[in-house]
């Protein structure tokens, strides 16, 4: 099944394909001649989608699924991963209000925030990548695929397997696939913390942030993350994100502390999520 997906553009597509091609999980992901694919599943069935630029206004969605009923809850879903009713004109007025960022949105005009699929898998994702590399932590990631996820013969080379479910990240030993014991635990308790509340993850709900920052080894950069991410709140902010200090400095100069990032935040409220992945993509060269 192909379906157009509108938005109001511009639309920064290369910056979105950068962003998740850097962070494609083997056998779960692939980006392919400016296509994305990855495999899902919905209800306990699977299938697969793929994504790339259809006109200037839309993207084209290529969805391999067995239950035509929940086509109308996926592509909601894909909607939000890729940003697609983002109000950028309002936000652009006002993160303009700052020179630095001003600049930024004059760079990439189309930049969006990218989103996630699953909201077990970003917090697995944003867990694993405590402390270590992104690269690190994708490697580590496709580890937890290739033994915990679902084997699927989906069609689309590259695509083998299916996320791991809850149930089965909850018992695992995660420890063994090469990590911290502590950091273990954490993902693991994740996985439980999801079964004992399947709304967990569910993008604004109010409270959000407060339950995640209640699970052990959730600390306020994790919850922020996932927050902007998987729940879509555009004003979750990783404050003390190495990256996002790496890109003022590179920018304007340094030092710059956490503090100082967070008191400079304040004034992009409450699109401070839009404008850490203004200074994130700035770090990069995506054509």
């Amino acid at each position: 099944m192909k379906r157009l997906l509108a938005y109001q553009p511009p639309y920064d597509w290369p910056a979105m394909l950068g962003f998740l091609s850097a962070r494609a999980i083997t056998g779960l992901e692939t980006v392919v001649d400016g296509v994305y694919s990855r495999s899902i599943g919905w209800n306990g069935a699977w299938g697969t989608f793929s994504i790339q630029p259809a006109s200037p206004d839309a993207l084209e969605l290529t969805l391999d699924f067995p239950d035509p009923a929940a086509v109308p809850a996926i592509v909601a879903s894909v909607r939000r991963m890729f940003d697609l009713d983002a109000d950028l004109s309002t936000m652009h007025r006002h993160l303009a209000v700052d020179p630095l960022l001003a600049r930024l949105i004059a760079e990439r005009p189309g930049l969006r925030v990218p989103g996630t699929w699953d909201g077990l898998e970003l917090a697995i994702r944003a867990v694993l990548g405590q402390q270590i590399t992104v690269v690190a932590a994708i490697r580590l990631a496709g580890k937890l695929v290739a033994q915990y996820g679902t084997p699927f013969h989906s069609g689309l080379p590259g695509l083998t397997h299916v996320f791991p479910e809850a149930g089965v990240l909850a018992g695992a030993d995660l420890a063994a696939l090469g990590m911290p014991k502590s950091r273990g635990r954490t993902l693991s308790g994740v996985a439980q913390a999801l079964l004992d509340d399947p709304r967990l993850f569910e993008p604004a709900r109010d409270g959000g942030v407060a339950r995640l920052l209640a699970l052990h080894g959730v600390g306020d950069w994790t919850a922020q993350y996932i927050a902007l991410r998987q729940l879509r709140e555009m004003d979750g902010f990783p404050n003390g994100d190495v990256g996002l200090i790496n890109a003022l400095v590179a920018l304007e100069g340094g030092p710059v502390t956490a503090r100082q990032l967070l008191a400079r935040a304040e004034t992009w409220r409450p699109y401070r999520g839009y404008a850490a992945q203004l200074l994130w993509t700035s770090l990069s060269r995506v054509d």
